[in-house]
């Protein structure tokens, strides 16, 4: 509304001030006449800089050009004196307009935003906000209403639309014992949901907070900028007054022509390309990165990517989906799908990961009174009778406890051996499932130059070097503790250069302390822990780690663009203000030299918000 308000303002006074030109005024009608249009196109400025003035703010851009123009009136110059301040306005009004694109881009996360949520109170379903439901009541949501809060599927059948939090397109489907994150639309049936989390704690809230502080950050880039303003618009109003007064004095006292070179002096130097178009251009990188379903949470860590050196991260749920299936069953004096069966029946009462992933693999209903005598063995394995028969499944450490002669296997994974009766059965090869996009994020990294991809894991040997292998990594290190891998991290920024960085890239809770240790911390948001995600600086909404190229890539544009607008504008007004005290640069040198600039540093900046994978 308020730039609608400022273009027809700039059009109505653009109509005045060529009706003025036109028409054949003289002496005070004249002046009067331009005084209107001036009044029309200036007065918001003017009041700037007096509020500012009596704030203690005094050398900023309104009070350059409130000067300036004022100063044009009083040696006569009116029709410069509103051309001043006509295209200073149209600079504005394209750097408004390149501000709300780039806050759109940022705000359309904001859509996520629940209004209200349908809770089961006393019987009967009422709407409440969302901030007064509580973990363990059930929530209702309908086809096509936003899910308000995280928790877990007790009944329904359903598919979600996530590209809000995620980018990603394809709806995922949701049923009963499935998670559900706030903030994502429920697309064609109704689930009813138990609340697992508070509002204040949601993944929504989380989010919203994240992107309502991402420019809080100030990269290095804007704080130069910020300081360089400070020191330079009051040197140059000091430099435009002694231009003004110490020239006449040494050359005949011809006060009114070096008054007007002051003011041009004045016009010039106003730095308004610098100080728009540069965090501008932050604020376009981090909405770009937005519409990847990247949330970076300051320019400063935008800035900081597009140094990056060294790429760590952890395995299990980064890189690969941290759900285990049997990839190799190798029996022996028996079939394939007989030794599954056996396992199976075996594993039926454990909740252990290696033990759903066998009864996953398995997919048939279980009998119960099929099997009798169920022991779990920590750290072992599993005991039990399977209809009649004395089954072990489970680790070497168990096979070798009960004394049966195995055949050990050198496979690259969990092994999980299985005895009947006291004779070795076979084996179960069990891994975890790399991610489909991981091969391609780091080739896409190596492309990006970065120097070393390297991968940290509690895993075995065996198993942590087969992914590293066959997703072309250079270096990985297994079985660490959490404490081991803030050692390699720190280990790692040894071999950095002074200005390099190093990014660490991990999803669990154990990953929280490496993401704060790391240059930059990098979490996997959208099945990530909430430690991981509030320790990290970026936040990858997807489970997809190739989006960190893709966001270096947002960070070294926006760098690029950073600095031809820091030496575009630098350079054309050093050329015009040499120009103007030499009195070889009028006003409309001026106008070009402080709007033109800007508004081509601005157009320059809004190059930022166009990604593509």
């Amino acid at each position: 509304m308020k730039q609608r308000t400022n273009l027809i303002r700039i059009i109505c006074a653009a109509i005045l001030f060529l009706a003025v030109i036109l028409l054949p005024l003289q002496g005070v009608f004249r002046l009067a006449a331009f005084l209107t249009v001036y009044a029309v196109i200036g007065w918001d400025i003017v009041w700037k800089a007096i509020r500012n003035i009596l704030r203690g703010k005094v050398f900023d851009e309104n009070f350059l050009m409130a000067v300036a123009s004022i100063g044009a009136f009083f040696v006569g110059d009116y029709p410069e004196g509103v051309v001043v301040l006509l295209f200073y306005q149209v600079g504005e009004l394209f750097q408004s307009y390149a501000v709300n694109k780039s806050r759109r881009s940022i705000s359309a996360m904001m859509d996520i935003r629940p209004d209200y949520a349908n809770v089961q109170r006393d019987g009967q379903w009422i709407q409440v906000d969302p901030e007064k439901v509580s973990v363990g009541e059930q929530i209702l949501v309908k086809p096509g209403e936003r899910i308000p809060l995280d928790g877990e599927v007790i009944d329904g059948v359903s598919t979600i639309d996530t590209s809000a939090l995620t980018g990603e397109s394809m709806p995922r489907e949701a049923e009963a014992g499935n998670s559900v994150i706030s903030g994502c639309v429920n697309l064609t049936g109704a689930l009813t949901v138990k609340v697992e989390k508070e509002y204040g704690e949601s993944t929504v809230a989380k989010i919203l907070d994240l992107v309502e502080n991402s420019s809080s950050k100030k990269a290095r880039s804007e704080n130069f900028i910020t300081r360089f303003a400070q020191y330079y618009t009051p040197l140059v109003v000091i430099a435009a007054a002694l231009l003004a007064v110490v020239p006449p004095l040494f050359t005949g006292f011809d006060f009114i022509n070096w008054i007007y070179r002051a003011l041009t002096f004045l016009v010039i130097s106003c730095p308004c390309a610098l100080v728009i178009s540069v965090p501008l251009s932050f604020f376009g990188g981090i909405g770009g990165a937005s519409k990847l379903g990247v949330l970076v949470k300051g320019s400063n860590y935008l800035e900081a990517l597009a140094d990056t050196e060294i790429v760590v991260f952890d395995k299990t749920g980064t890189l690969t989906k941290g759900s285990f299936r049997v990839t190799k069953i190798a029996p022996k004096g028996r079939g394939e799908f007989e030794l599954l069966e056996l396992a199976a029946y075996a594993e039926q009462y454990s909740n252990h990961p290696i033990s759903q992933s066998i009864k996953s693999s398995y997919g048939k209903n279980m009998d119960p009174n099929r099997v009798r005598d169920i022991e779990e063995i920590p750290g072992h394995g599993v005991k039990a009778v399977v209809d009649g028969h004395q089954i072990l499944a489970g680790n070497a450490k168990l096979m070798e406890r009960a004394g049966v002669a195995y055949e050990e296997s050198r496979e690259a994974g969990t092994l999980v051996y299985v005895a009947c009766d006291g004779e070795y059965a076979g084996s179960l090869l069990i891994e975890d499932e790399m991610k489909e996009d991981s091969k391609k994020a780091i080739q896409s990294l190596k492309q990006a130059h970065i120097k070393k991809t390297v991968m940290l894991t509690g895993d075995s040997d065996a198993a942590g070097q087969k992914v590293a292998k066959a997703l072309g990594m250079d270096q990985a290190f297994t079985q660490l503790l959490p404490a081991d891998k803030v050692e390699k991290v720190e280990m790692l920024m040894e071999q950095k250069s002074t200005k390099g960085k190093l990014a660490f890239v991990g999803d669990g809770i154990n990953d929280a302390p490496v993401l704060a240790r790391a240059d930059i911390g990098i979490a996997m948001g959208g099945l990530g822990s909430d430690a991981a995600i509030e320790a990290a600086d970026v936040v990858i909404m997807t489970d997809e780690p190739s989006k960190i190229a893709s966001v270096m890539k947002v960070s070294q544009k926006t760098l690029r663009i950073v600095k031809q607008n820091i030496v575009f504008a630098l350079t054309v007004k050093a050329v015009v203000l040499a120009l103007g005290a030499l009195g070889l640069a009028n006003m409309w040198a001026a106008v070009f030299a402080d709007v033109g600039v800007s508004v081509l540093a601005i157009l320059n900046a809004i190059r930022a918000l166009n990604v593509k994978e």
